[in-house]
């Protein structure tokens, strides 16, 4: 059944490319009959709008493409083959600019998203339908532009906000703080108040959003926010609703066997076919390059990031595939065209090696990693925001028991290793917590924007080319600048 709906939530796509979209809010209507006027219309057209919506999820560009701030961060390198793809090394290295290709892709993802969502959020009001479900779609499609303009508030900062079906062609930029205050925290809230928990739903829902998922989100916001009083409030609120748990064996949890499992609190559902088709291509971009070849390599764990793991830590060999490993059967020999080890002045500075998390069981070729399942909100990660949040708030004993939890679940039963923290020294737990975040939920999408609410950025990415005051933010893409005659402005220091 889940199939079944990732497939019916992929061909309603198509009917969007003709719904008078201008979802970088500068094309021309198309010549259609199908409009916003006409459509949503029906029921099964707010259901399908609503499906539409979570597609965009799984679109290339949605979290980043390759992904950008995996490679931004110290946890990834560009990877693939020596020299390929020079305009994905400037990611790596912080030399791109405002005319960047990725960038223009990235952000017109982003707010093709936020287009989709506010197709359901205001299109849909006036359907004659069950109000409980049509409440249902709106407040899933709340949740969506929430983490979409979360995304976009981190990586731009100040950005159009738009709150209406049919947007001007071209909209000023909004504050940070005010799309936090006007549409994130806001559209959260409702998504709490309206979605179901986890037990709520159906084996036939698995993949579409809960009243979890949306505190797990707004505790989320709250961190980065610096709000810890908001952050320990929803963080502890999804711990006590026992909706969740840590499955006993880190290793099952990006598993196929793992998919929705009980540290599951969002992931989003694909097929192994192609994006058309149902599937995801954040996993076949970063899978094995070269022998067997199961993806495109980029995105390469980090030799930094492999050295950071206490001795003997599980997490490790869970989270990189390296070469000489048997998975399917097969050996990772990797990419002829690739070095194996690179060496600086005589020192390990790369090795050739692959993020094991978007690996597919019983891989043969590249489309299989298109059925990754990427995990987007994961309970590991709120006991963490539980911790952070505590220790902050001047209670460390209770942020030692969330902190101890996830080690106790990595050592997998061997008390020999990852013994428990117990230091209440707030600096020294604070750095423990953070240390347990880069291991835990690396590649996830989280150690860049982590590095940024940590104001570490320029601490730990300074070696790799960051410069203070600009690569904070990412530019607006020059395209959407020039084409808004002057209304919208530049990001500090990326002026041509």
């Amino acid at each position: 059944m889940i199939t079944k709906n990732i497939k019916i939530l992929v061909t309603v796509a198509a009917i969007f490319i003709t719904v008078g979209c201008k979802e970088d809010f500068l094309e021309n209507p198309p010549l259609t009959t199908i409009t916003d006027e006409t459509f949503p219309a029906s029921s099964n057209d707010a259901y399908l709008v609503t499906n539409a919506a979570y597609n965009t999820m799984r679109n290339w560009w949605y979290m980043g493409g390759y992904p950008l701030a995996g490679i931004m961060s110290d946890d990834q390198t560009k990877g693939s083959e020596d020299g390929s793809n020079p305009d994905l090394q400037a990611f790596e290295s912080f030399t791109f600019g405002a005319s960047h290709g990725y960038i223009l892709a990235w952000y017109q993802t982003l707010f093709q998203a936020v287009r989709r969502a506010n197709i359901v959020i205001y299109g849909i009001q006036d359907i004659a339908m069950d109000d409980a479900v049509r409440n249902q779609y709106i407040a899933e499609a709340s949740f969506i532009r929430a983490y979409t303009y979360f995304t976009l508030v981190r990586v731009f900062g100040d950005v159009p906000m738009i709150q209406t079906l049919i947007p001007e062609r071209i909209e000023p930029r909004s504050t940070v703080s005010d799309i936090y205050d006007q549409i994130i925290i806001p559209d959260l809230l409702q998504s709490i108040d309206i979605l179901p928990e986890k037990s709520g739903q159906t084996a036939v829902d698995r993949g579409r959003v809960t009243k979890g998922a949306a505190k797990a989100l707004l505790a989320r916001v709250y961190l980065h926010r610096g709000d810890f009083d908001n952050t320990e409030k929803y963080a502890l609120e999804v711990i006590n609703s026992a909706q969740y748990s840590l499955d006993a064996d880190y290793s099952r949890v990006f598993s196929v066997e793992g998919q929705f499992g009980s540290g599951s609190i969002f992931e989003l559902a694909s097929l192994p076919e192609g994006y058309g088709q149902g599937g995801n291509q954040f996993g076949n971009t970063q899978g094995v390059r070269g022998t067997p070849n199961w993806g495109w390599g980029f995105g390469r764990p980090s030799w930094d990031y492999i050295n950071t793991f206490e001795p003997n830590d599980p997490r490790l060999d869970a989270s990189v595939i390296f070469l000489g490993e048997v998975l399917s059967g097969q050996v990772i020999l990797g990419n002829t065209l690739t070095t194996d080890t690179t060496r600086v002045d005589g020192a390990i500075v790369e090795i050739e090696c692959y993020n094991q998390k978007v690996y597919v069981e019983g891989s043969t070729a590249t489309a299989d990693n298109f059925g990754h399942n990427r995990r987007i909100l994961r309970y590991a990660d709120v006991l963490l925001m539980a911790a952070e949040a505590l220790n902050e708030n001047d209670n460390p004993v209770q942020a030692l028991i969330y902190l101890n939890m996830v080690r106790e679940r990595a050592r997998g039963g061997n008390a020999a290793i990852l013994p428990d923290v117990t230091t209440t020294d707030k600096a020294l737990l604070r750095s423990a917590i953070w240390q347990e975040r880069r291991v835990e939920l690396a590649f996830e999408n989280l150690r860049y924007y982590d590095l940024k609410r940590q104001n570490r950025m320029a601490e730990v990415l300074g070696p790799l080319g960051f410069t203070s005051g600009k690569n904070e933010l990412l530019p607006i893409p020059q395209q959407e600048i020039d084409l808004s005659g002057g209304i919208l402005e530049q990001n500090q220091n990326y002026g041509l």
